[in-house]
Formats: structure tokens, sequence, C-alpha cells
């Protein structure tokens, strides 16, 4: 039980935002169904409540609400450096988009929404605001001197050098799209990715081939591992990165 919890713990969270009950169920149920934690909320009150005691990834936010409209919530959440917001609304116009997305929105999508379409973008959001994060933690340790070197169950892999030893020392030769799935993973460990997030991570110059075979890559990368066990296939969802990693 407890290795469910704290797989699920560590899923993507969305915070769905509207005031209207049926829209909040569909786009949870969606989401759900897609690999995501989705949260709903009726207004920017219950919101806040909810971000108080759980971290979310993404909020979807509806503009027109009773009491406090979403345009307000989403000033708040610039302010307190909350997740990034994708905005939805019944008014389409430019001028409520470009308001929205000067205001600090990813992505703004005028109701009603195919629910797919909103998938899409949120895989979008939520792959430029991973890759921001990942530039700004590989900025940060190198001006802080990282030598790059991470180590797990006795591997030994050099980030910067793009070397690989297994436990006796020995290096091991990966292609360009293995090493940075192997990167990929130790970067992100115990943690669940998803087949887009690690294509996104691990894009490199062999990446149409890596784009028609990720599972291919997946096991050529256990082998060399010479275990399944580093790897866990979590079913529906992607991969996750078994063991823990250390400088």
């Amino acid at each position: 039980m407890n290795a469910i919890i704290d797989r699920m713990d560590l899923e993507t969270r969305i915070l769905i935002v509207d005031d209207d009950p049926g829209i909040r169920s569909l786009i949870s149920s969606f989401l759900d169904r897609h690999g995501y934690r989705a949260d709903a909320a009726a207004d920017p009150l219950e919101m806040r409540q909810k971000l108080s005691g759980t971290r979310y990834d993404l909020i979807v936010l509806d503009v027109m609400m009773p009491r406090e409209d979403g345009l307000t919530a989403l000033r708040d959440l610039q302010r307190s450096d909350g997740p990034p917001v994708i905005m939805l609304s019944a008014v389409g116009t430019d001028i409520d988009r470009i308001v929205g997305l000067e205001m600090g929105a990813e992505d703004y999508l005028a109701k009603p929404c195919n629910p797919r379409e909103l998938l899409a973008r949120i895989r979008t959001v939520l792959r430029r605001t991973a890759k921001q994060a990942e530039s700004r933690s590989y900025e940060g340790s190198e001006e802080s001197g990282s030598n790059g070197v991470r180590r797990f169950s006795g591997w030994r892999i050099d980030l910067l050098g793009r070397t690989l030893h297994d436990p006796d020392q020995m290096p091991i030769i990966l292609s360009d799209g293995e090493f940075r799935l192997l990167r990929a993973f130790v970067e992100h460990p115990r943690r669940v990715l998803t087949r887009d997030q690690l294509l996104d991570y691990a894009r490199g110059q062999d990446s149409e081939h890596y784009d028609r075979a990720i599972d291919v890559q997946i096991s050529r990368l256990r082998r060399k591992l010479g275990s399944d066990e580093l790897i866990r296939t979590v079913r529906n969802e992607g991969y996750m990165f078994v063991p823990a990693v250390s400088a």
C-alpha cells in the first residue's frame, strides 16, 4: 500500500477551477484517464484551500466565476509564484486572451473546448515548464561547481563527461539516445515519467528513431544496466527510475 501511495504522490497533479460542476467532472475524469492526478475546486477560495495543502503542477482556471473572477485569482497566483495556469473562458475574444496571457497565463482556451485539445495544451505547458526548471537547475549546478557525477545502486554516471561505469568500474557504452534517457531518469528519480516527458527530456541526435520506439530504447537501456528492476514500468502511465540517486 505504501508503494502505491508513494507512486501516486509523485504523479503530475492538476487542479481544475470552475464553477460549473459538469465541466469540473468532465475535465477531471478525462485527465485521470490519461495518467494525471486531477482535483477540482468550485471557486478561487476553494482553490487556495487546496493549494495550501497540496503541490500542484498546473492549474486549469475558468475566467468567469461568481464573487471572484479567474483573472483576479491569476494575479494572486503570479504574486505567490504559483504553478503554471491555463485559462478557460466562454468569452474567447482576442482582447480577453491577450489580457490573460499578459497577466501571466501560460495558455488560453475558449469554452467549450475539446478535452483532447486541452490535454495537448497541458502537455505542452508541462514540457515547457519542466525544460525551464531543468535549465535553471543545470545552471545552478554549474555555478556551484558541481562535477556532474551521480551514483545509483553502485553505478556511476558523469553527466558532463557523458560516461557510465558499472559497479565493477567497467565503462558501459551508451548511444546518444540511451545516455539522454538515462540522464532524464537520474535527474528525476522515483518519479513517474510519461512517454511524452521522456521524449522531451531525451530528444537528441537520434530523436527520429527515439520517437518511433521509446519502449525499445528502454529495453536496450535495461539490458546495458543488467536489470529490469532499476526502471519500473508503470502501467498506462510511463516509467519510474527506482533507485535513490546521490551526487
